[in-house]
C-alpha cells in the first residue's frame, strides 16, 4: 500500500501532430480539470504528456471519452527549497540506497519552494518514501498535490 504520498499522475500517449496537445487542454478545460503540473518528453512520431491535475480520475475519464490513450501511474512529490542543492539533497538519498528514478519533473511556483514529482520502480515506492522522510525530506500528501 502506498498511502497518503501517491499522487496519480495521468500519461497521455499523443501522437505529434500539430493541434494534438491542444486537443488534451480543451477535453480537461471542459471538464473544469485544473493542471497542477506537467511534463512533456517527444520524439519524431510521439509524445508522452505526464499530468498531474486536481482530479486525476475524471481527468482520465473525459480523456478515454474523447478517445485519448490515458493511464494513471504512482508518484511522489517532495516540497525543496528552491535554491542551489535542493534537488540534490533528494536525490542523493534516493541514489545513496540504489533507488532509481525513472523519471522526474518539478514545478517552482512564485514562493521560494518547488515541488519535485519522482517516478520510481513500484515495488520501490514505499521503500523510497520511508528513506525521504527518515532523512526529513517534506513529502507533500496527494491530497495538498490536488488542491
Amino acid at each position: 500500500m502506498k498511502g497518503k504520498y501517491a499522487i496519480k499522475q495521468i500519461s497521455i500517449f499523443l501522437e505529434n501532430r500539430k493541434g494534438r496537445l491542444a486537443d488534451v487542454a480543451k477535453t480537461l478545460s471542459l471538464a473544469d480539470i485544473n493542471i497542477r503540473a506537467l511534463f512533456l518528453a517527444d520524439s519524431s512520431e510521439f509524445g508522452i504528456l505526464r499530468l498531474v491535475v486536481n482530479n486525476p480520475e475524471k481527468a482520465k475519464a473525459v480523456l478515454l471519452a474523447d478517445n485519448f490513450a490515458a493511464t494513471e501511474t504512482d508518484v511522489f512529490a517532495v516540497e525543496v527549497e528552491d535554491k542551489p542543492g535542493g534537488f540534490y539533497r533528494i536525490v542523493k538519498v534516493l541514489a545513496e540506497n540504489d533507488i532509481d528514478v525513472e523519471y522526474t519533473y518539478a514545478y517552482a511556483g512564485s514562493s521560494s519552494k518547488a515541488i519535485l514529482f519522482f517516478k520510481v520502480k513500484d515495488t520501490l515506492f514505499e521503500k523510497a518514501v520511508k528513506l525521504l522522510e527518515e532523512s526529513g525530506a517534506k513529502l507533500l500528501e496527494a491530497a495538498s498535490v490536488y488542491n
